[in-house]
């Protein structure tokens, strides 16, 4: 036996046979996801933004001058990552990025006018998604999908705060 195996491939044979992976909530989860992205990229094709760069023009539109790293655990995005994103969207002319005047080292972020009436635009487009994705659902349906699919995201995150994403 293998350094590291617990069961011989005899002894596995049948799990693997019982383990149904196409219908596990994780993958249902991803390929739901990869629905959601699809069909946002279809609303939204002449925008040419992707789904984590509308929800931070969207959080802008609600928080303006929020810092860099709080905004991208608001929008459930690792702080890295996110700054690549913000670049972006700064090259567009959508966000403007400034330092703190009291701590140089934070960087404090505000959506220009231009910026503003591009994510106005895209809130049409994103509610058409919500309403396409859901749409093979009756309303209770939609009403247990969204609170099931609520606890499982808020039920996971630590107790400082973070999404785990």
């Amino acid at each position: 036996m293998a350094a590291g195996r617990a069961r011989s491939d005899a002894t596995l044979a049948p799990m693997a046979k019982s383990f149904d992976f196409h219908n596990t909530p994780g993958h249902l989860v991803r390929r739901a996801h990869q629905r959601t992205v699809a069909l946002f990229m279809e609303e939204t094709a002449g925008f040419d933004v992707t789904p984590v760069q509308f929800a931070i023009l969207h959080e802008l539109l609600a928080q303006p001058g929020e810092d860099q790293v709080t905004l991208a655990s608001r929008v459930a995005f690792d702080a890295a990552t996110s700054g690549s994103v913000i670049g972006r969207l700064e090259k567009r002319g959508w966000i403007r990025r400034e330092p703190d005047t009291r701590d140089r080292r934070r960087k404090l972020l505000w959506i220009t006018p231009e910026g503003e009436v591009a994510a106005l635009q895209m809130r049409d487009a994103a509610q058409r998604v919500q309403e396409r994705l859901m749409a093979p659902l009756d309303a209770q349906e939609r009403s247990d999908l969204m609170e099931m699919l609520t606890k499982v995201v808020y039920r996971h995150q630590d107790p400082a705060g973070a999404s785990g994403a």
